[in-house]
């Protein structure tokens, strides 16, 4: 298994993707003690964008698949802040499990210097309208 310069795996293998997962769940238990309040406020949205245990599960299961989405959840505050809503939001589906608690799946995009695109789904909680960060993963160009 070959590891770039931050410790994550780059090849496609399960021991690879299984790496990943265990990266991205030890940032974010690293992010969460450097924000205890665990959100960030965007801009686009003028609201603040919380973290919350369906972020990681979710973002883990996506964002292994690839190298470069695992690197781009190294970006989560610039992302949480900086990311621009892409077109209206559209109804959760009640048939996925990660998505029952929300009433609409808002799309954004963060274009970051020398990496590329970085999309940002965000769930609006059903009851209270919290918005919730529901998976990072990158837009490969080309």
């Amino acid at each position: 298994m070959e590891l770039d310069k931050n410790g994550i795996a780059t090849g496609d293998t399960k021991e690879d993707k299984k790496q990943r997962k265990h990266f991205i769940a030890s940032f974010y238990k690293m992010w969460e003690t450097k924000n205890p309040e665990k959100k960030i406020f965007n801009r686009s949205l003028k609201d603040f964008i919380s973290v919350k245990h369906v972020s990681i599960d979710e973002t883990m299961g996506h964002a292994s698949y690839k190298y470069i989405s695992t690197l781009a959840v190294m970006f989560l505050s610039e992302v949480l802040e900086k990311a621009k809503q892409q077109g209206t939001p559209k109804n959760a589906n009640p048939a996925k499990k990660n998505q029952k608690g929300f009433e609409k799946i808002i799309t954004m995009e963060y274009r970051k210097e020398e990496f590329g695109t970085i999309r940002l789904t965000v769930g609006v909680k059903r009851q209270t309208k919290e918005k919730v960060q529901y998976c990072i993963t990158a837009i490969e160009n080309g």
